[in-house]
């Protein structure tokens, strides 16, 4: 496990062509493709630990990732999201490829597989709903004309001036044809059959949304990422921020933990460098936050009243997203030996999603709206050898930062013991529910501690413990502003509010940014 280093003041002294904020993996992205063009950047990071939502934590012999649970597409080495991958980690990072069946769809009668490849999904929908074929073979083509008409949509957030606003709305209105309206709109047009809509979108906790207020286009990204399969990085999820940070060092640039950057410099209008929370004062010429377009705009320049009140209204367009609990179970006993496969499971207490999600969020006591089941351990290849005779586990769903409010001014672990009493009753919910679906574990659980949206706010700097930003619903993707080059001269954003949910997304992200600081499409790198 690579140890980081924390922030001197002697970073302070030096020179840099670019400061990012935070280390999630658009601003590790970021950071290395401008590295790889010749420039020096510094890499802040307010947490102990560089990676953002890739990194892992640890409990004696047993390691969690807090953010990644499989990724699609990086199996094949031709794809962009793999060749994107391997340009920024120097062809170090490595994946291990899960179970053909990546995903399966629980309800109380019945479960439905979602089964790789692509012909196999396909094949194995027309199975259970053979009167909805025509239906599912639209759906799929519509999911690759999503895809088709986002490149451009992505393409001109790297553009600015003259040319990114006359662009704008040719590079746009494919697009929009499919992110203006939302995931049960579209899938109402193509069926009637609710079980077939509900299991198609058995998948919407991966971006946040239920089906009726999700846009169409976020859910058509999800279900289409996965058609090929998921993967999971071997050696666990923190492998990707080590192996980017190498790439990052090697061409000069440095990243710093325990950097709390207290707000951006500006001078006349200009991001000119960033503020300490120590008082160090670091300029660079151009300044990228990872942190998130609301905590950057409210925390990092809600200082400079002109730039504040200006962006105020823009912050009202955008709503964040819900929180979640995460329960992780350690285990006494290896994946292999306890049966348990790779596959994911997502627990429903019923077809209807948007009813399961506002059934529970008035009323804390009703049915979880979903319970997401991971198993890390079984993802990962070389897990059994570095962590023999053991094997850890996930359970998450919705949370409600009201439901913790009154703990939100107190520090981890000197909550009290109500808030403990209320995390235990919640765990054993949750067991309760993993035990009817996962045999023969109940009898080695060696670790159990389960995460709320306090847990989140402390790891991600979100306010509320947000689970992935700002909402993925139709009016999300109609911000342009949501584009890397901020109003502010030498800003930029990175990260997934500016693409979307999800670590390839983010990833990309990273790459519309640097394109934008450099004034040069860096998509071409990725020609093999």
């Amino acid at each position: 496990m690579k140890k980081w280093r924390s922030y001197q003041s002697g970073l302070s002294a030096r020179s840099y062509d670019a400061i990012i904020i935070g280390s999630g993996i658009g601003g590790l992205c970021s950071a290395a493709l401008l590295g790889l063009k010749g420039k020096r950047v510094l890499v802040l990071e307010k947490h102990f630990k560089i990676g953002g939502w890739t990194h892992t934590f640890k409990r004696g012999k047993y390691e969690w990732d807090v953010g990644i649970h499989y990724i699609g597409q990086v199996n094949k080495t031709h794809s962009v999201v793999r060749r994107l991958f391997d340009l920024i980690s120097d062809n170090k990072l490595e994946w291990s490829k899960m179970d053909d069946n990546y995903d399966r769809i629980i309800f109380p009668e019945r479960s439905y597989d979602l089964v790789a490849p692509r012909q196999r999904f396909i094949d194995d929908m027309i199975s259970y709903f053979p009167k909805e074929k025509s239906a599912i073979l639209t759906y799929m083509d519509l999911l690759d004309d999503v895809a088709k008409t986002s490149r451009a949509y992505f393409g001109q957030k790297a553009l600015s001036g003259f040319i990114g606003a006359v662009s704008y709305p040719f590079m746009t209105k494919k697009f929009f044809k499919y992110s203006d309206r939302t995931t049960l709109d579209v899938l109402s047009s193509l069926t009637s059959d609710p079980k077939l809509i509900s299991v198609l979108t058995g998948q919407w906790g991966d971006h946040g949304l239920p089906p009726a207020q999700s846009s169409f286009a976020m859910h058509a990204f999800v279900a289409r990422h996965y058609l090929d399969g998921g993967n999971y990085p071997t050696g666990t999820s923190r492998r990707i921020a080590e192996t980017v940070s190498d790439l990052i060092e090697k061409n000069d640039g440095v990243l710093a933990v325990n950097a709390a950057v207290d707000r951006i410099k500006l001078e006349q209008g200009k991001a000119v460098g960033v503020v300490m929370e120590n008082g160090d004062i670091i300029e660079a010429k151009h300044i990228i936050s990872n942190a998130g377009v609301v905590n950057t705009n409210k925390t990092l320049l809600g200082q400079e009243q002109s730039i504040s009140s200006k962006l105020a209204e823009r912050l009202t367009t955008v709503q964040q997203t819900k929180s979640y609990v995460c329960l992780h179970l350690g285990l006494n006993r290896s994946a292999k030996d306890l049966a348990l496969k790779n596959t994911n499971l997502w627990i429903y207490p019923g077809y209807d999603h948007d009813k399961s999600v506002e059934n529970y969020i008035n009323d804390q006591s009703a049915d979880f709206p979903v319970l997401y089941v991971s198993f890390p351990s079984a993802k990962d290849e070389e897990w059994d050898q570095k962590h023999p005779n053991s094997a850890t586990m996930e359970a998450i769903t919705l949370g409600r930062w009201s439901w913790y409010k009154n703990w939100e001014d107190l520090e981890w672990k000197k909550r009290g013991e109500t808030y403990e009493t209320e995390k235990n009753k919640l765990t054993e919910r949750i067991l309760g529910v993993v035990f009817k679906h996962v045999d023969g574990i109940k009898d080695h659980i060696d670790h159990k501690e389960l995460s709320t949206p306090l847990t989140v706010r402390d790891l991600a700097n979100y306010p509320k413990g947000e689970m992935y930003g700002i909402d993925h619903s139709p009016k999300r993707f109609r911000q342009k502003w949501l584009r890397p080059r901020s109003d502010v001269e030498g800003l930029f954003y990175t990260g997934q509010d500016i693409t979307t949910v999800g670590v390839s997304s983010a990833l990309f992200s990273g790459l519309i940014t640097a394109s934008a600081v450099l004034k040069t499409d860096l998509s071409k790198m990725l020609k093999r």
